[in-house]
């Protein structure tokens, strides 16, 4: 397929064509739509929920909610149900696979959770290809200039993401989880973010949740669409799922994908080496709002402007240094 393993040029990207497919909201429970469309050079990434009207900028400063997904709104609007749920599995493949500017469409509160992976989405970018755009545009990466860290809690259980500068092109990035549940325990995995290393270390690793979460959940109104065929289910020591695990270390793959969607809503691709300790979508939210608050934290790598809404995907209000 055309979109598989997208050539450096240096250039801006996005798909040759639009395509669609339907599926089930993990949350929500409800029937939706999903569509991935090109976009001009420069756009960025845009979240576009048909049924409402709303469209919102993939960036972190318009992350509305963190607990248990991410999702996206317009800040400060004040209206219930006016947000994009579960951006994180589709953000993560856009920029695994090196997309810089496209539309996602979605008829419904939350994208489609389909088989709990980013799987699924690469899947659609390859059958719609991936093409640098036709005018223009060169990629400009945020680069992390100084060590910027968040954390939850003190002492060993404590929780703590942090970004710092890296002599490397690209993101490195590491990650340890820990559990109670012995199907999990203490898990670890790094890996240098391209578009090779994400579909063969990280794009198949599903979502997880544990057994005497899953109630708890429906209780409060979530999880009404997961399934054994949608995420990996732990109780105790035992995997619940007839198939059992992708890899031994599924979880903390699927971690690590989580953080490299949330970490794609900096704007831009980042520059820089990330680490995490039981890190979540709150904690890496945090972190890109650390990383903006001082302009001294980062800047913009040389390289030749788009044409169109120059750097459409940075936070407006900040002032970077330029390389």
């Amino acid at each position: 397929m055309d979109g598989y393993f997208p050539v450096d040029t240096g250039r801006r990207r996005t798909l040759r064509a639009a395509i669609g497919c339907v599926g089930t909201g993990l949350h929500s429970g409800r029937r939706v739509s999903l569509a991935l469309r090109p976009a001009p050079v420069g756009a960025g990434i845009r979240f576009r929920r048909t049924d409402i009207g709303l469209e919102v900028a993939a960036r972190f400063d318009n992350v509305v909610e963190t607990r248990l997904c991410t999702a996206l709104g317009t800040p400060g609007d004040g209206a219930p149900g006016r947000s994009i749920a579960t951006v994180e599995h589709v953000m993560a493949a856009l920029a695994g696979c090196g997309v810089d500017d496209a539309v996602v469409e979605v008829d419904g509160p939350e994208m489609p959770i389909l088989d709990g992976s980013a799987a699924s989405f690469v899947f659609l970018l390859d059958c719609a290809g991936i093409v640098p755009q036709a005018v223009g545009g060169q990629v400009q990466a945020i680069e992390v200039l100084r060590r910027v860290r968040v954390q939850d809690g003190e002492g060993p259980t404590a929780a703590w993401a942090e970004l710092a500068p890296s002599s490397r092109s690209g993101l490195e990035a590491s990650l340890t989880i820990d559990f109670p549940a012995t199907a999990i325990g203490r898990q670890s995995f790094a890996l240098r973010l391209s578009p090779r290393s994400f579909r063969a270390a990280l794009a198949d690793s599903r979502t997880f949740t544990l057994a005497e979460e899953v109630a708890a959940l429906r209780a409060a109104g979530l999880a009404r669409g997961g399934s054994l065929s949608n995420a990996v289910v732990v109780d105790g020591p035992l995997v619940l799922n007839p198939g059992g695990l992708r890899r031994p270390d599924e979880f903390v793959r699927h971690k690590l994908l989580d953080a490299v969607g949330d970490l794609a809503l900096a704007g831009a691709p980042l520059r820089g080496r990330f680490t995490g300790h039981r890190s979540g979508h709150g904690l890496n939210n945090r972190l890109l709002r650390a990383l903006f608050a001082d302009a001294a934290n980062w800047r913009l790598a040389s390289g030749v402007p788009a044409e169109g809404p120059a750097n459409a995907r940075l936070p407006a209000a900040a002032a970077p240094a330029t390389a």
